[in-house]
């Protein structure tokens, strides 16, 4: 059934004699390309329909439009809309519908990609990046935290300025300092704030500019090193995870697979979503891992129990696709890898209806570490392992190894001991 012909006249009339008439076609291949289901093809359409006819009151063309335009219609005309009741107000589902609209004007090049950042601060922060990823190899993600932090500082200090470090006061750190804080008043936020604008100053030292007064105003928050313990979960608690994921209704094996990746191998949430088919050696039982947070390859044996998880999983729930990654979207649109989030929100998820609220996706990889040290595996086992690029990092397992804690432990003052 053609779901155009499905539409209230009004809305349809909207559509077909509107100024999005010509794009139509193409936006209708995107829906079935991602196989959306007939409800949200309706919703998307009755959205397109409404933001064609406020085009039409507003005399816009086609060739106008852009997130700005998107922007005015959702903030400016819904909250006092006043068209015909057939018109979709919900503001979700516009949101949605409109994001597929720019994507295909732009797939058909008729409206501009946007534009890129220009100017000083922008050619700054590429240089930037440039170094983080050439000189220094960090992950993709740690340089996208530090620009942002970094992009801010520059932007409130030199926003329609040029671009020169020497400007840049101890004063004016202190006050940018204060006012993220008073933003975000965390430790977790002032300890990365701390780290990546220390990390560009010394990047800046290197380029030859006087920074030591400025690396003198970051402090870090108060944070004893090795001073808490990793949240590890106990094998009681691990049955509870297992049980959970076999018996949920939503993709069990596809939950089942995941938790096994973390938990016996001890993979990051990115890994997990870029973990691709070809990366499964079956015959020699190992798992290779790229792109990892340290930009090296690592391969990796792979247990028995994850791998007949990982092969249920492809054999029996996951979609048909053409993607090469493992894990692909269960909802529209179709034919897409899932995204770090949807892996680390499914097991966060898992682990709250397992009634352990403490747990978290990263506690799988505690959890791998303390069972190592306590079936007497030693801090650099652990390292490899984990893939720590320091034996720093995984010292504090050191705290959780019972029995050799138990062998230096000295009696308690006053007992028969």
């Amino acid at each position: 059934m053609d779901p155009i012909r499905t539409l209230h006249p009004l809305a349809r009339a909207w559509l077909l004699d509107g100024p999005l008439s010509a794009d139509l076609d193409a936006y209708m291949a995107l829906l079935e390309r991602g196989r959306y289901a007939e409800g949200s093809i309706e919703k998307h359409l009755r959205a397109l329909a409404h933001f064609s006819h406020w085009m039409t009151r507003c005399r816009l063309v086609v060739e106008q439009l852009d997130e700005d335009f998107v922007d005015q219609f959702l903030n400016h005309h819904l909250p006092r809309c006043d068209c015909h009741a057939t018109a979709l107000r919900t503001r979700g589902d516009l949101s949605a519908g409109l994001g597929h609209l720019l994507t295909v004007l732009r797939l058909q090049r008729v409206i501009a990609e946007p534009p890129s950042p220009t100017g000083p601060v922008a050619e700054e922060l590429c240089r930037y990046d440039a170094h983080m990823r050439d000189a220094r190899g960090l992950a993709a993600g740690t340089r996208e935290g530090r620009l942002s932090i970094v992009g801010q500082l520059l932007l409130w200090k030199f926003s329609g300025r040029a671009f020169a470090v020497g400007e840049l006061q101890a004063e004016d750190l202190r006050s940018f300092i204060a006012q993220e804080l008073t933003r975000v008043n965390t430790v977790s936020h002032a300890t990365a704030l701390a780290s990546a604008l220390r990390a560009y100053f010394r990047y800046r030292s290197t380029c030859g500019d006087v920074v030591h007064a400025l690396l003198g105003v970051i402090a870090s928050p108060a944070r004893w090193a090795l001073a808490t313990l990793p949240r590890a979960l106990t094998p009681q608690e691990v049955q509870r995870l297992m049980t959970h994921c076999e018996q949920t209704r939503s993709s069990p094996r596809r939950l089942l697979a995941m938790v096994r990746l973390a938990l016996d191998l001890g993979l990051r949430g990115g890994e997990i979503a870029r973990l691709e088919l070809g990366d499964i050696d079956w015959r020699a039982g190992t798992l290779t891992l790229k792109r990892t947070k340290s930009v090296r390859q690592d391969v990796l044996p792979l247990p028995a129990a994850t791998g007949e998880a990982l092969a249920d999983y492809l054999r029996h729930e996951r979609p048909a696709s053409t993607m090469v990654t493992v894990f692909v979207r269960r909802h529209a649109p179709h034919d897409q890898p899932v995204g770090v989030d949807a892996v680390l929100g499914a097991i966060g998820n898992a682990l709250r209806r397992a009634g352990i609220p403490h747990g978290r996706s990263h506690s799988l990889r505690h959890t791998l570490a303390c069972r190592l040290v306590n079936s007497g595996g030693s801090i650099k086992e652990v390292a490899d392992v984990l893939r720590h690029r320091s034996l720093n990092t995984s010292l504090i397992y050191a705290k959780l190894d019972q029995q050799r804690l138990a062998e230096v432990a000295l009696p308690w003052f006053g007992s028969a001991a």
